[in-house]
């Protein structure tokens, strides 16, 4: 039910693919601004890294469950799987 409002608002699996290659760089992103701003140290600034590093699994798992969903609607639009398809 999420996974269809989610495609109905117009949500594709790229989307969450992009969203969860993203929050890795977020994630190294916010380790090191944490590290040189803060004065709380590397544990404080690692906790930041892995909070938001956290965020990819969810992300790409989101992907997974569109493209399953967009597979089985027929409005999978990736360059790739139309190759797939054709074949």
């Amino acid at each position: 039910m999420v996974i269809k409002k989610m495609h109905d608002m117009g949500i594709r699996s790229e989307h969450a693919y992009l969203a969860g290659l993203s929050s890795i760089g977020l994630s190294f992103a916010s380790w090191l601004v944490s590290l040189k701003a803060e004065q709380a140290g590397i544990e404080r600034a690692d906790r930041w890294g892995i909070f938001v590093g956290e965020w990819a699994p969810t992300f790409i798992g989101l992907g997974l469950a569109l493209s399953h969903y967009e597979q089985q609607e027929g409005t999978l639009n990736g360059s790739l799987h139309a190759v797939k398809q054709a074949i």
